[in-house]
């Protein structure tokens, strides 16, 4: 069990950093102090004794990042409720049944997301609180939250008529081994699971970032991934808000060139980040210097690669807004080609390995001992982790994890958490890997991907599509097995394709001249024997995954003569 109690490390936090910035609003410029977000919780705290919300009930979170998502999200675990996080892409039925199966009997939700929910099909909703202003959007008939709401002021003068000071804030007695939250993973086949984190798990993520300083007492953090995702929420959130930290919400993940111009402006001090923006910084940025005419005469020069590679080291760095100490990549794996990149120049850049059944951690390490192609070292001392494999440091196995990372189970089903975590206490993650004699884990890719080949070779098309995906012409890709072959399906980049000048009629040429060289860089058994164009992007998670189960049974598409 973690030493720190959860919920009693933000009472000591919002008391210490009163004054404190803690929160902007990147779009609205809105400022929120320690000492705000305080008071705020303090009215909501009010609020649930009004409606009588009990230890233990659950409190529903919907809508974009935002300060006052933030303080619904702490005034339900402070109080003593379950937080029910919930990822605002998700569709209306998704979250109708989230909210439902979660047991939900409060809703704090967006504006833009409220306009598709239907209150007559949220079962046990007693009120739907706006995350815009904390007004009441709609109540249960015989509710008077609406009523309440309205007087709140008159509420709050009354439970604290010297006012509301530092010295006021007293939380939930909480141990740390009662479920807090309850998270919804995208999932892939049906509804979601509901993953049970107790304030240990979460204690696990946040103690392990404080030790670490990732984060630190005035520093500054741009967070721009969903805090209703494990992620987000631990080191974007939990984290920051633990030490005094100065956190500036953007709201959704952005373009590349917005993104830039907010790193630019707030300066973060640590940038957390999904591949995908690493990736897209890269190409559009770093290679159309790179692949210069000029530029590739002189980086054949030995003595003015290096320098050439500082330049576009500090170039970088000042793009990311230059008083950041490392960029962590999580969520899936860095592109081979754009972390060796990154490595060769010595951009600061890690990547770590978690999955929301730990809230989120397995393994991190600091940029400056990270080995490329890792996922970092094990969490020393908080998890621990074994490889099923008979050579666990060469044969890839499934990674199995235990320790006070790993949740309680699903909620409300324990046929899927029986099926996970096994007697002895081990998750069973699903991901294939080795382990390094250190603790480093090497990810292959996912047990239920894996390919086994015409000779019983283990392919793995995650890998593949790494590389396939560095070729000109490709988006994104998907390898799959089609008749005893593998078939890659590729959404063509279609604005590489215009500024080149192709015709639609000169795709499948080239695409052919990608597959012939694709297939020069994997062993004989991973070659692709076609490519099908794919005319859309594929459909993704709201962390933005693939949804791989759509198109496993995809047939090419013969084309008609005349086309």
């Amino acid at each position: 069990m973690i030493e720190q109690n959860f919920i009693k490390i933000y009472e000591k936090s919002f008391k210490e950093n009163w004054d404190l910035p803690a929160m902007t609003d990147y779009n609205s410029k809105e400022v929120f102090t320690y000492g705000d977000m305080a008071h705020q919780i303090a009215r909501m705290h009010l609020l649930f004794k009004h409606c009588q919300i009990r230890r233990g009930d659950k409190i529903a979170v919907i809508g974009r990042n935002t300060p006052r998502w933030a303080m619904a999200f702490f005034a339900s675990i402070t109080y003593g409720a379950i937080v029910v996080p919930i990822l605002q892409d998700f569709n209306p039925n998704d979250v109708h049944h989230i909210i439902n199966h979660s047991d939900s009997v409060l809703l704090f939700a967006g504006g833009l997301v409220w306009e598709h929910i239907e209150m007559e099909k949220l079962n046990q909703i007693r009120g739907v609180i706006s995350l815009e202003n904390f007004t009441c959007l709609d109540q249960r008939d015989g509710e008077d939250i609406m009523q309440y709401m309205s007087d709140m002021d008159k509420h709050f003068a009354k439970a604290y008529p010297k006012g509301f000071t530092r010295d006021d804030i007293e939380y939930a007695e909480l141990e740390n081994d009662k479920v807090v939250l309850i998270n919804y993973t995208s999932g892939t086949t049906g509804f979601s699971k509901g993953v049970m984190l107790t304030g240990n798990n979460l204690a696990g993520n946040t103690v392990f970032g404080i030790n670490s300083k990732l984060h630190y007492k005035g520093s500054k953090c741009l967070s721009f991934l969903p805090l209703a995702h494990a992620y987000g929420c631990a080191f974007d959130l939990l984290t920051p808000l633990a030490v005094g930290t100065h956190i500036t919400l953007l709201g959704k993940i952005p373009s590349p060139k917005i993104l830039l111009k907010a790193m630019e402006e707030v300066k973060p001090n640590l940038i957390i980040c999904v591949p995908l923006i690493l990736e897209k910084v890269y190409r559009k940025q770093i290679l159309p210097i790179l692949n210069k005419r000029t530029m590739r005469f002189a980086l054949s020069i030995p003595l003015l690669d290096s320098r050439i590679y500082d330049q576009v080291r500090k170039k970088l760095i000042d793009a990311f807004g230059g008083r950041f100490e490392q960029v962590i990549v999580g969520g899936a794996p860095l592109n081979a080609e754009v972390e060796a990149f990154l490595h060769k120049i010595k951009f600061p850049v890690t990547v770590g390995y978690g999955m929301t059944e730990c809230a989120p951690l397995i393994s991190y390490t600091h940029w400056k001992e990270f080995i490329p192609r890792s996922s970092g070292r094990v969490l020393p001392g908080i998890m621990e982790v074994k490889i099923d494999s008979s050579d666990p440091q060469l044969i890839p196995g499934e990674i199995c994890v235990r320790g006070e990372n790993v949740m309680k189970g699903y909620y409300k089903n324990e046929e899927a958490t029986a099926a996970v975590i096994d007697a002895e206490g081990w998750l069973h993650t699903g991901d294939m890997g080795t382990m390094g004699e250190d603790g480093t884990i090497y990810i292959k890719g996912r047990y239920k991907t894996m390919i086994l080949g015409p000779s019983g070779q283990n392919i793995y098309p995650e890998e593949i599509e790494a590389k396939l995906n560095n070729m000109p012409f490709v988006m994104e890709s998907l390898v799959i097995e089609k008749d005893g072959k593998l078939v890659a399906l590729v959404y063509p980049d279609f604005e590489a394709i215009d500024t080149y000048g192709l015709s639609t009629d000169e795709l499948p040429a080239a695409m052919e001249e990608v597959r012939r060289n694709l297939n020069k860089e994997v062993a004989p058994y991973e070659s692709i024997a076609h490519i099908q164009i794919y005319q859309s992007e594929f459909e993704k998670t709201p962390k933005r995954s693939i949804k791989r189960y759509l198109y496993t049974n995809f047939a090419p598409i013969p084309q008609k003569e005349d086309e």
